[in-house]
């Protein structure tokens, strides 16, 4: 009866929002963790294998395949982030290490490829990850601009990305 009874205080305090509780975390359910379209919990990216989770916030980065990000350093580290806006902090953390590449996915085929060289759409109807303003990568200009005919937005470059996930 006593462990019924905790256990019914404990819920009761996670519903109405008193004490300071701290919950199981689930990848995918918090606000602003919208999971993107066609990805699974099965990953064959080695990125993935290495770092399941944000390093961030902790989303799960086969879920989020298509949106995630690694940045390697040229001291051998990496980090694996969900998105870009994850990426922006662990770049703000790890400000005076030397970045040796980062690489995004892109959106279509979930390869990861330099943020430099990919093409960046800002905007549009599909829902972004960790943002209310999407931000995607790919690999081509083509099938960035036929993103954009099917779903809206524009066509952007890493730079212009990154200032606006600074005013996110």
């Amino acid at each position: 009866m006593k462990k019924q009874f905790v256990t019914l205080a404990v819920s009761l305090t996670l519903i109405s929002g008193g004490g300071v509780v701290l919950a199981e975390h689930k990848p995918g359910q918090m606000e602003g963790h919208h999971q993107s379209a066609g990805a699974t919990n099965e990953s064959i990216h080695a990125d993935v294998k290495k770092h399941q989770a944000c390093s961030h916030c902790g989303m799960d980065r086969g879920k989020f395949a298509a949106s995630r990000v690694l940045v390697s350093y040229t001291d051998g580290s990496s980090a694996g982030m969900c998105s870009v806006h994850c990426t922006a902090t662990e770049l703000k953390a790890n400000k005076g290490k030397a970045v040796r590449v980062i690489e995004a996915a892109d959106l279509n085929t979930k390869v990861l490829v330099d943020v430099e060289k990919a093409a960046w759409v800002i905007g549009g109807n599909r829902k972004g990850v960790m943002t209310r303003t999407a931000k995607w990568a790919f690999a081509l200009k083509d099938d960035a601009v036929a993103f954009i005919k099917k779903n809206g937005g524009k066509l952007a470059t890493y730079k212009e990305v990154m200032m606006l996930v600074e005013k996110d």
